[in-house]
């Protein structure tokens, strides 16, 4: 007579996936900011190159200047993104998912805190030249209106997916956030406000807080059967 295999005494759980697209983004992020404090002559080079470009084009095309100066300054300024964020945050915690939004809201803010602190960290000089739409001295590295919208965008589409919306909501939703992201660095880039590594930095650094707090997030979830 054989006897029934022993039950596992506790029931197994899949592991949450490791953050590798956060690991990855957040080493070039550190390489790349190492590069700009170390003022590396090549990438200086290339910044100042690509910027002087852009701005003979842009003093010759003073309408299409406009444009880019209103989608960045309403449709994709950061407290646009951030409006954004404190809604889902909203909605969160009136459907009860108070955890959940608690989450998403400290994602955002410490993306604020941890921008401004190495924005004060790296201070670098900008061209020298009259800028036709913005008159500061410097430029900010990494860009905020970058690693906002990379934040802001990555959150949204990690609450959809994790909401269990359809495919075409999340096909669509990724498809705006994505003409979002990429809108922000050219129009930036555009008006002459930041450089390339501005925007490549906003990116990465955005990119690698959004991956850290989704796994993050989704292994306490795992080990805690939170919602």
């Amino acid at each position: 007579m054989h006897s029934p295999p022993l039950a596992p005494a506790h029931p197994t759980r899949s592991p949450a996936p490791a953050p590798w697209a956060g690991i990855v983004c957040g080493a070039l992020a550190l390489a790349l900011l190492a590069l700009v404090a170390a003022r590396w002559s090549p990438l200086m080079r290339l910044d100042r190159d690509v910027a002087e470009a852009l701005h003979r084009r842009a003093v010759t095309e003073p309408g299409l200047v406009h444009v880019n100066r209103i989608l960045t300054d309403w449709l994709w300024d950061p407290w646009t993104m951030r409006a954004l964020i404190a809604v889902a945050v909203i909605v969160l915690w009136w459907r009860g998912a108070r955890l959940l939004a608690a989450w998403v809201a400290v994602t955002s803010l410490v993306s604020s805190l941890l921008q401004q602190g190495v924005k004060a960290a790296v201070g670098r000089e900008r061209p020298r030249w009259p800028d036709p739409v913005d008159s500061a001295h410097y430029a900010a590295f990494p860009s905020g209106h970058a690693m906002t919208a990379m934040v802001s965008c990555g959150l949204l589409l990690w609450l959809l997916r994790r909401s269990g919306t359809r495919p075409w909501i999340r096909r669509t939703a990724l498809a705006a956030a994505g003409i979002s992201v990429l809108g922000v660095g050219l129009t930036r880039l555009y008006l002459g406000v930041h450089w390339p590594s501005d925007v490549l930095g906003g990116w990465l650094l955005g990119a690698a807080l959004t991956a850290f707090a989704a796994a993050g997030y989704d292994r306490y979830a795992t080990r805690h059967g939170a919602g």
